[in-house]
C-alpha cells in the first residue's frame, strides 16, 4: 500500500521560512506528478504547487516567487521551500500523489 510521509511545518514569524518534505512509502514503479495542497479554516482547499514527472512546476499566483517545489532526486519525494511567509499562508498543508493518495497533513502557522 502506498502512503505519503510528510515532515516539516510548524510556527514561524512573518517573513520567515519553512521547508516541507514528502516521500512515498511503498512500491511504485515510475515517477508521478506530485503536489502540495493547503486548507485554511473556513476556506476551500487549494493547490499550492505541483511538479510533474519531467520537472515542470506550477504554482498558485499567491505563492509565486516565494515558494519552490522540487523533487528529491529521481524519486517520488518532493520538497516545498516556503520563503517570506505571510499570515495568509497559515493552513494545513497536504502532500498529494494524484489521483487520490494524500498525506496526513502538516500545520503551518505564520504569526504576525
Amino acid at each position: 500500500q502506498v502512503q505519503l510521509v510528510e515532515s516539516g511545518g510548524g510556527l514561524v514569524q512573518v517573513g520567515g521560512s519553512l521547508r516541507l518534505s514528502c516521500a512515498v512509502s511503498g512500491r511504485i514503479d515510475r515517477l508521478y506528478t506530485m503536489g502540495w495542497y493547503r486548507q485554511a479554516p473556513g476556506k476551500q482547499r487549494e493547490l499550492v504547487a505541483s511538479i510533474s514527472s519531467d520537472g515542470n512546476t506550477n504554482y498558485v499566483d499567491s505563492v509565486k516567487g516565494r515558494f519552490t517545489i522540487s523533487r528529491d532526486g529521481f524519486k517520488n519525494a518532493v520538497n516545498l521551500v516556503m520563503n517570506n511567509l505571510k499570515p495568509e499562508d497559515t493552513a494545513a498543508y497536504y502532500c498529494v500523489l494524484p489521483p487520490s493518495t494524500w498525506g496526513q497533513g502538516t500545520q503551518v502557522t505564520v504569526s504576525s
